[in-house]
């Protein structure tokens, strides 16, 4: 393979950018704070769905360490900001998607339309809804005392800072957990295109 037949790509290529990438940061609660990290290991533009594993440290003493496969719905052109599933309905969509400026500011008044698709190729903002899946390595673990992850995050990805902004949402769990990550140089790969 010769040089020229090898590019990096662009890292203002929509999402591809962060594929591979670790996002560290907190979630926080009421009373408490928890380290977190987040790998990013697929984004599919197709099907408007990126997915990764998500860490937690110090939530359960059984589990000091907990990893959970997750897959995000990235709001556009096939998903919009409404929900409609996970005991989510348009008052606690507004409510959490309210809580990011971004959203305020443009979308917010016309969010809950069925004929709205936002196009977000031009903007700073991204928005997704992160479903945590399964327990790795044991996708057969169910239930964990002191840990939720029945329910998923309303996320805000800023482009220009590679922040995450998220709110756990779960009808049982305490509301407003919050998550915030920043785009961690240090544990990403670059990407190449081969031709």
């Amino acid at each position: 393979m010769t040089k020229s037949n090898l590019r990096c790509i662009p890292e203002d290529t929509k999402l591809l950018h962060i594929l591979y990438s670790r996002f560290s940061g907190v979630q926080k609660s009421e009373r408490t704070s928890y380290p977190v990290h987040v790998d990013i290991k697929n984004v599919d533009f197709k099907n408007s769905i990126l997915s990764g594993y998500l860490t937690i440290s110090g939530l359960t003493e059984k589990y000091p360490v907990l990893t959970t496969f997750f897959e995000a719905e990235i709001v556009g052109d096939k998903y919009s900001f409404l929900t409609r599933k996970w005991d989510a309905d348009v008052e606690v969509d507004y409510r959490h998607w309210s809580r990011f400026p971004a959203f305020q500011k443009e979308y917010s008044y016309k969010f809950n339309r069925d004929d709205f698709k936002p196009d977000f190729s031009n903007s700073d903002h991204l928005f997704m809804r992160w479903k945590e899946y399964f327990l790795v390595p044991d996708h057969r673990v169910r239930t964990i005392e002191g840990a939720s992850y029945e329910g998923f995050y309303y996320i805000s990805y800023q482009r220009s800072t590679g922040s995450i902004k998220g709110y756990y949402y779960h009808v049982s769990s305490e509301q407003f957990q919050s998550l915030e990550l920043f785009h961690d140089v240090e544990n990403c790969f670059p990407i190449y295109e081969f031709r």
